[in-house]
């Protein structure tokens, strides 16, 4: 499968990078490999003792990332390093390979088939996994990019105690599109041609010619899925849900913005707005310079920034018991 290329409002406030909890020399979790409908693949990952522990479903962003948060010339491993923090902390989780990455690459439709609603249908089902473990109290949702509106809509239909948005977009995809190519500098006719194609999906409507230019982008066999992922503004749809919410937001964060967590934290009444220090998008502490954040993106040994897990676990532990329907 080819690649995809602030209602009421909480005081936002500042994580200290001191603020980590030190990890144990031993783990205090154990894994396991878990499968949805034998095509999915995950690993769930559980605090040890006896006693039911709260789940995160941690869902990665967009295109091809797998289950650890790594991509294509992107081994950052921020999703397994999540997951081991979290673990850290007594909370369980289940982080997975989408369809088409990693060991779920043979559960890829063909690319004109594909639709958001796929990946939306596929969390449905890994939340309903998670509350049929004996071993769970409760499942919260964290959506990591893109994966924050895909926890979203699941979240509509399979109710969950509560959700994480975590470096997440709060506006509709196309403003998103129009904001990445306007800093592209590209020739006049082919940003009045991109903007025209842009316009033609917003309406539902598929465009046969694409300029090579823009076909990484626009290629006719992934329009729809782009038009199925346009219909969706993040901040509308979180709106619906009636669950704590908590927004996160790293200072140096290069692909989601202030104006980005702001919206989705007013959308939703009692929302919290967290903010990390010098976070960027692959949460990790990043330094000033573009070069130096985006070196990030392919360093697994660069730790998690300091603050993040705690203000997760903070989050899940300060949350009233849910009821039975949305343990």
């Amino acid at each position: 499968m080819k690649p995809f290329a602030p209602v009421a409002f909480a005081v936002a406030f500042i994580v200290s990078l001191t603020a980590a909890l030190p990890l144990s020399a031993e783990p205090s979790w154990t894994t396991e490999e878990v499968t949805l409908g034998n095509e999915l693949y995950g690993t769930l990952t559980l605090p040890d003792g006896d006693a039911p522990a709260d789940a995160a479903l941690i869902i990665a962003g967009s295109g091809p990332t797998d289950r650890d948060g790594n991509f294509p010339g992107g081994p950052n491993d921020s999703l397994k390093m999540l997951a081991a923090e979290l673990g850290e902390r007594g909370i369980a989780s289940l982080r997975f390979d989408k369809r088409g990455t990693g060991e779920s690459i043979a559960a890829a439709p063909s690319e004109e088939k594909l639709r958001a609603e796929t990946f939306v249908e596929d969390v449905e089902g890994w939340i309903t996994f998670l509350k049929e473990r004996p071993s769970i109290r409760r499942v919260v949702v964290i959506g990591h990019s893109e994966g924050g509106l895909v926890g979203t809509l699941a979240a509509q239909k399979q109710p969950v105690a509560g959700i994480v948005l975590l470096a997440s977009a709060g506006r509709p995809a196309p403003a998103l599109i129009r904001e990445q190519l306007a800093g592209q500098d590209l020739p006049p006719e082919i940003a009045k041609r991109a903007e025209e194609i842009l316009a033609s999906l917003e309406r539902g409507e598929t465009v046969d010619k694409v300029p090579h230019q823009l076909d990484a982008l626009y290629r006719p066999s992934v329009q729809p899925y782009l038009i199925s992922w346009f219909k969706y503004d993040p901040a509308e749809e979180l709106a619906k849900l009636d669950v704590p919410v908590l927004v996160i937001q790293g200072t140096r964060d290069l692909q989601a913005r202030p104006a980005d967590s702001e919206k989705l934290a007013a959308a939703h009444d009692g929302a919290t707005l967290v903010t990390i220090e010098d976070m960027n998008h692959v949460m990790k502490t990043a330094p000033e310079s573009r070069a130096g954040n985006m070196a990030l993106y392919a360093d697994p040994e660069a730790p998690l920034a300091g603050g993040l897990s705690d203000a997760i676990a903070d989050f899940i532990g300060k949350m009233a018991d849910a009821p039975a329907a949305v343990r």
